[in-house]
């Protein structure tokens, strides 16, 4: 008698965890990141310095395990949704190279070292804000992943999300800057920015979304008229991040260049998936944005960084 062992039980640790950071796109933390860092940099300013080396670890430690923890919850919430998909049934848990006990004790670890990396703060630098406050950060974003079973403002739900990460950088580094405006206008362009994309990244799926009454804007609101709602989200960020730049001392001609680079990256992206194509879409999606926040970011730190020198 052969006995079957089953496949997820053959695949080493490694194997495991490298099927986990594949599942959760740990490229997509470009989209956050830089954003985490410029808001590390212009709160630091704000109080004439540079942030620490261990602010700058810190900020970057809690980025990697929030987001992880974030999109852990996503795959478990959705491996149902995503094994009657074609293009997320290969995922690790719908294809069973992973159960979901290992994702839970993965998501379990991570979440446990998101709020003692908070902690770090209170440790170092003496501020409990971030310890305080990151229990509700982690519900917050694994609450996006339900989302979409009850409203098409998911997408929104998302940007808000990823808004976070700008404005728990500042509560790390120099609360008091959020009494000004500029944070909250780097929070709202990339709530604004990513809510827009995400639309985007939702002509995917469509036709799956309608068939199992999934809220997606496409699927509830119609392909052209959710395309819009992008394009109005798109617009409002563009307002906010050269308000952000007229506001900041901080922020002169470099930024401004990038934010006018943005623009341009923006309507191309736009004009890549014009009339629903979808063949572009991961350019649009991954690329395009990819770009956007990286340029927005080192842009915004080497104006902080030249800003102090210059002052010195």
């Amino acid at each position: 008698m052969t006995m079957t062992i089953p496949a997820e039980s053959k695949v080493t640790l490694a194997g495991k965890l490298a099927a986990i950071a594949g599942d959760i796109k740990l490229s997509h933390t470009v989209f956050a990141m830089p954003f985490a860092l410029l808001a590390t940099y212009l709160s630091a300013g704000s109080a004439d310095r540079l942030p620490g080396l261990d602010e700058f670890f810190l900020i970057v430690l809690c980025m990697f395990l929030a987001r992880t923890v974030a999109m852990t919850v996503n795959r478990l919430a959705d491996a149902g949704l995503d094994a009657s998909n074609p293009r997320t049934a290969g995922r690790a848990l719908p294809s069973g190279r992973l159960d979901r006990r290992f994702m839970i004790l993965a998501a379990v670890i991570c979440a446990a070292s998101f709020i003692a990396a908070a902690g770090g703060f209170w440790w170092l630098r003496s501020n409990p804000w971030p310890v305080i406050l990151s229990p509700g950060v982690l519900l917050f974003l694994a609450g996006y992943s339900y989302t979409k079973r009850f409203t098409w403002l998911c997408h929104v739900y998302l940007g808000v999300a990823l808004a976070l990460s700008p404005v728990a950088a500042v509560i790390a580094i120099e609360p008091g800057y959020l009494g000004v405006t500029a944070p909250w206008l780097l929070a709202g362009m990339v709530a604004c920015w990513v809510g827009g994309f995400d639309v985007i990244y939702a002509l995917q799926d469509v036709e799956h979304d309608r068939s199992l009454g999934l809220y997606s804007m496409p699927a509830k609101l119609g392909i052209g008229r959710a395309l819009w709602v992008g394009r109005a989200l798109h617009a409002l960020a563009a307002v906010c991040l050269l308000i952000l730049w007229h506001h900041s001392p901080l922020l002169g001609v470099w930024f401004l260049s990038a934010s006018v680079l943005t623009l341009v990256l923006l309507a191309f992206e736009h004009a890549l998936v014009g009339r629903s194509r979808t063949h572009h879409i991961h350019i649009a999606f991954l690329t395009v944005n990819g770009v956007i926040s990286l340029l927005l970011g080192a842009a915004g730190i080497i104006e902080v960084v030249t800003s102090l020198s210059a002052h010195t």
